[in-house]
């Protein structure tokens, strides 16, 4: 089992953002992308609204993050999950969704929201691995095909260190 260090980090300054960006427009067209199209996503359409976000790392190296805001009555919304590509399948995304959902109880969330996309499918399967299950549309987001949702309760994960 591998260890992962899970810490509060300002994602406005999170190197973390641009590629978790890079691979979301990337994915979405089916091509690679490049450095004038990611600035004028996070210039004009990126929601800049995240007052949690988590970085996961090993030996000192951030290896991915998941940010989450505030939706009213109790809920909070997942956003910005991304893993490294070299990290992947190795647990850093569990950790996140871990210590997110520790996070989330401190800060009385009793709900978890989420959007995502049809091509992202491995992120679909982690979130239905913790608990997570599909719902209908609870907004309107232009990208989204598939919403999720989890009732947390105090019992479900420990605190982040």
């Amino acid at each position: 089992m591998t260890n992962w260090t899970v810490t509060v980090a300002d994602a406005a300054r999170s190197p973390l953002n641009r590629e978790y960006n890079a691979e979301m427009i990337s994915r979405y067209w089916g091509r690679p992308t490049n450095d004038a199209e990611i600035d004028a996503y996070e210039r004009d359409e990126q929601d800049h609204d995240v007052p949690v976000f988590i970085v996961v790392s090993r030996d000192g190296n951030d290896v991915g993050c998941l940010g989450m805001r505030f939706l009213d009555n109790g809920v909070g919304e997942l956003t910005r999950m991304f893993v490294r590509v070299p990290f992947r399948g190795q647990g850093a995304a569990s950790a996140l969704l871990v210590a997110m959902e520790a996070e989330a109880i401190k800060r009385g969330i009793t709900t978890l929201r989420l959007d995502t996309r049809k091509d992202l499918v491995e992120a679909r399967s982690l979130y239905a691995k913790h608990g997570f299950v599909e719902i209908a549309p609870y907004n309107a987001a232009e990208y989204s095909d598939h919403w999720f949702e989890k009732r947390l309760t105090s019992a479900h994960p420990v605190a982040m260190s």
